[in-house]
């Protein structure tokens, strides 16, 4: 009796495992994960599960647990090639180039004869040299000058075939910020010197602000919240139809992660600092985990910025970046970051704003978690799904906004069906402002509105608008690219 009930199980298990390839097939990658887990729970020690779910879980940017699943099909079957083939593609995902090689080692080793691992083998072993390279030749931070003190873009000539959008003097205005977006529209781009005009402008702007940003909004004014945009321009420009140009008496807050992934980050980066520049009051920035080198290498940004402006505008992009506050509260009430919280509790609004924000991002400590975590329905602590930060549970939203007098915390990071998600019993609420992210998950996109005095938060929905025919990570790391 025993064996047909293991029998049973075993035949329960691969009919879960052909619908979680369905649903995988259909882009619906937390219902196939969900599958995936009735067939481990109905039959744990098939390498096959483990490594497929590992695959939904890279698709939802889940890369720690990408690796925990990969390597539990590992222990299973040490020969099981797809098992490192997975680890190594988190990995790769997550910029740990040498420990990916690793497992494109054993790939080979194992498939000998596999032109596919072959190649793939060769990329990054050529990734893991060039990485080596970079780091023989780099000057350390204190002895690194600052590339925006090079450039001087007075100096820089517009040819006078030049018929784009064009700043007169010194001051960004308005008209041009539309003339720019509408070029921007048609795929035109902008003079270099105006975009080293704005992006140098921004810096100054961004250099004199404190880690954490207070915003005031005067009773009867509105105030809004937007998440991640990743470089859909087409998609920010609808949330300006829908809900009007940033002005003095419109004002945004962008959540983080402005670019990669979508392949007009250049676009969306310039006119959300052309705004900045415009009017400071109009629109605020947080940095997001993608406002990083290592991401910006792997995502696709760096590869735009190459592509559309030049070598240069990395390095300059990269400073900027280390400039933008971790985090804003919103009349005292409102607590936005784009990550999450923290693995202590006591951490104060002071803390924050202590911040030595200068920098890339660390791998711990305050500043990884606010730009990395995630919230969790349980209470307490885990680990993260993503293999940097941590996930938090209600209790932990709940002490924080008590230990600062505070009401709600907005955060984004996270892609969600309905563009938000409400959790931690109201306390704490996700944002996300690119809808059909990556042209293939099918979500809408949100965004918040806050009316001052009372603050309460009032949600607008919306659904992606065409693009160009220019694929998300089209300017990508080719090698990533291999593996999506």
């Amino acid at each position: 009796m025993e064996h047909e009930n293991e029998n049973s199980d075993v035949s329960r298990a691969e009919e879960m495992k052909n619908q979680a390839n369905e649903a995988f097939k259909a882009h619906k990658y937390s219902h196939a994960i969900d599958l995936y887990t009735q067939a481990i729970e109905l039959n744990s020690n098939s390498a096959v599960y483990w490594a497929n779910r590992a695959f939904a879980h890279t698709k939802l940017e889940e890369y720690g647990s990408a690796i925990q699943d990969a390597s539990k099909a590992i222990e299973i079957d040490p020969k099981y090639s797809k098992g490192y083939y997975r680890r190594g593609a988190a990995y790769l995902a997550m910029g740990k180039f040498k420990e990916a090689l690793k497992d494109f080692q054993q790939v080979k080793k194992i498939c000998p004869n596999d032109p596919d691992a072959s190649r793939k083998l060769k990329e990054c072993e050529k990734q893991v040299m060039k990485l080596k390279f970079e780091e023989a030749i780099s000057v350390p931070g204190s002895e690194r000058r600052s590339v925006a003190d090079s450039i001087d873009y007075h100096t820089i000539e517009v040819e006078p075939q030049y018929s784009g959008a064009r700043i007169e003097g010194d001051e960004v205005t308005l008209d041009f910020v539309k003339n720019m977006m509408e070029d921007f529209k048609n795929q035109k781009t902008l003079h270099k010197r105006y975009a080293y005009q704005i992006v140098l402008q921004m810096r100054q702007i961004l250099c004199a602000l404190p880690s954490l940003v207070d915003i005031n909004v005067p009773d009867g004014k509105h105030f809004t919240v937007c998440g991640d945009v990743h470089g859909q321009f087409y998609d920010l420009l609808n949330i300006f139809e829908l809900n009007g140009l940033p002005s003095e008496e419109n004002p945004y807050l962008f959540n983080g992660d402005f670019v990669d992934r979508g392949s007009f980050s250049v676009e969306v980066i310039l006119t959300l600092f052309a705004f900045k520049c415009m009017c400071p009051s109009s629109i605020y920035l947080s940095r997001g985990n993608h406002e990083s080198k290592s991401m910006n290498k792997i995502y696709g940004f760096e590869g735009e910025v190459k592509s559309k402006l030049s070598e240069k505008f990395v390095e300059l992009f990269a400073e900027v970046f280390c400039c933008l506050p971790l985090a804003h509260v919103i009349n005292g009430k409102v607590f936005v970051v784009h990550g999450g919280l923290f693995s202590v509790d006591g951490v104060k609004l002071s803390d924050i704003r202590a911040i030595d924000r200068f920098c890339e991002p660390p791998e711990e400590g305050l500043m990884c978690e606010l730009l990395w975590s995630d919230p969790q329905p349980q209470p307490g602590r885990g680990p993260s799904k993503r293999g940097v930060g941590l996930s938090f549970g209600g209790d932990v939203t709940k002490r924080f906004l008590q230990d600062n007098n505070l009401e709600l915390v907005v955060r984004s990071h996270e892609v969600k069906d309905e563009g938000y998600e409400i959790e931690h019993d109201g306390k704490l609420i996700t944002v996300f402002s690119a809808p059909n992210y990556c042209d293939q998950m099918g979500n809408k996109g949100a965004f918040i509105r806050f009316e001052a005095p009372d603050m309460k938060p009032n949600i607008v929905t919306f659904s992606a608008v065409p693009h160009p025919d220019v694929k998300p990570m089209a300017y990508a790391n080719n090698f990533l690219r291999m593996f999506s």
